[in-house]
């Protein structure tokens, strides 16, 4: 199977099933910022493993490394567009970082950024139903937030660990 390499700006690294989700921008040749990337195993969850993830000398992707991911092919999912099947038989390299001076480049202009309407048991307007979602044609972006908080609730039960919901004006 032969892959491809796509330089990103890792931008997103969470949890996901008890492995992680990563996720950034492309870096171009030219020094200009592309299109979204998230890396993607052949797991139907597609989280990706800490052996998927690791670097070439052992360490793990931080927020605003610059990484060569490589990759197989491109996985689009309904609203998910920026998917691409990770090459798991081959190394993560980071070659550099970008400052948070720079994170104004990378900022998404968008419209719509958000669909109201449906809730969960934890907040309001919290979660969009899957039928609204695939009218959106991406999962990601990055925004500029005038006004964060953060609220801490006491552990899941399912993974002991406690849980995080941000209100945001934008």
């Amino acid at each position: 199977m032969t892959s491809t390499i796509k330089r990103i700006v890792c931008l997103a690294n969470s949890r996901r099933n008890r492995e992680r989700c990563i996720a950034g921008k492309e870096l171009l040749a030219d020094g200009r910022f592309g299109v979204w990337v998230r890396p993607v195993s052949a797991r139907p969850s597609e989280e990706v493993s800490e052996l998927e993830r690791r670097y070439q000398d052992g360490g793990e992707p931080q927020l605003l490394d610059i990484i060569d991911v490589p990759l197989i092919e491109a996985r689009p999912i309904y609203y998910q567009q920026e998917n691409w099947l990770l090459a798991p038989q081959h190394r993560w390299q980071k070659v550099g970082s970008v400052s948070t001076d720079e994170l104004g480049r990378l900022i998404d202009s968008i419209g719509v950024l958000w669909v109201d309407g449906d809730s969960s048991g934890s907040g309001q307007n919290d979660r969009i139903p899957f039928w609204d979602a695939t009218s959106l044609d991406s999962s990601l972006c990055l925004i500029h937030v005038d006004s964060l908080s953060v609220a801490v609730s006491p552990p899941n039960r399912e993974d002991g660990l406690p849980v995080l919901r941000g209100h945001f004006r934008h």
